[in-house]
């Protein structure tokens, strides 16, 4: 099968790669972009360590074919810092021990910024119905939900 020429935006920078039609947008970006931050865990969407945002909506990145990334814009956890300072949840992931072996933290980090940025004052309901979709085997759930929540607070007092 032949390769298709890809023009697409990951975290704002202009970014073309030829994908076989049948890679998933998780193998394109660990493969040929370079990107190796977004895990594949389950490789059916069931676990959320593949996470990225596509057109400013979450997806899980292995149920996305590589070839519909074309000309769509891409976010991934890579994206999430501003050079050496980290964005307010991973500081806040840090702080709260919100991970142990890291494996799931990106798509955790990616979800909870797609929630945050669709609103700003969740409340602790909203963090665990927003972030059901993405397991973790190590952590339990609380201190990442306060990370999300401490993170969204200081985020609001920034703004303000």
């Amino acid at each position: 099968m032949s390769k298709v020429h890809v023009t697409t935006t990951v975290n704002g920078d202009a970014v073309e790669f030829l994908a076989d039609p049948r890679e998933t947008l998780l193998d394109c970006l660990r493969d040929h972009v370079g990107l190796t931050g977004t895990k594949e865990g389950c490789g059916t969407g069931d676990c959320g360590a593949c996470s990225v945002e596509m057109e400013g909506v979450l997806v899980c990145s292995c149920l996305v074919l590589g070839v519909e990334a074309n000309g769509k814009r891409v976010d991934t956890i890579e994206g999430m810092s501003d050079g050496h300072d980290l964005h307010p949840l991973q500081r806040k992931f840090i702080e709260h021990a919100a991970l142990q072996c890291g494996f799931c933290t990106p798509g955790f980090l990616v979800a909870a910024k797609a929630l945050l940025a669709r609103s700003p004052d969740p409340t602790e309901e909203e963090v665990r119905y927003w972030l059901a979709g993405n397991l973790c085997r190590c952590t339990g759930y609380d201190k990442i939900v306060r990370a999300v929540m401490d993170a969204a607070a200081e985020m609001r007092q920034e703004a303000a």
